[in-house]
């Protein structure tokens, strides 16, 4: 299994969605939450290019966000990269 790491927010409902379906899945995941830490929201944004929530990588694949992870799943594209 490859190493899933999601970078979160709580109220987030895009982070919930991409959370669930990665549970539906079966695919464990580490999860960064940035609520109230700013270096780490800061950290995510550099490593992403991007400053909203979630971000997304699988192994040093960096998917995007929850729409660019469904993308990925319709697409056919997202079980391979959980396989790898």
């Amino acid at each position: 299994m490859p190493n899933v790491t999601i970078y979160t927010s709580a109220w987030c409902p895009y982070c919930i969605r991409a959370k669930d379906l990665l549970e539906k899945k079966g695919v464990a995941y580490d999860e960064v939450k940035v609520d109230g830490k700013p270096d780490v929201r800061a950290e995510m944004s550099r490593k992403a290019g991007r400053t909203s929530v979630p971000q997304i990588w699988i192994d040093e694949h960096h998917v995007g966000g929850c729409d660019d992870l469904y993308a990925l799943d319709r697409a056919g594209r997202l079980d391979p990269l959980l396989r790898a």
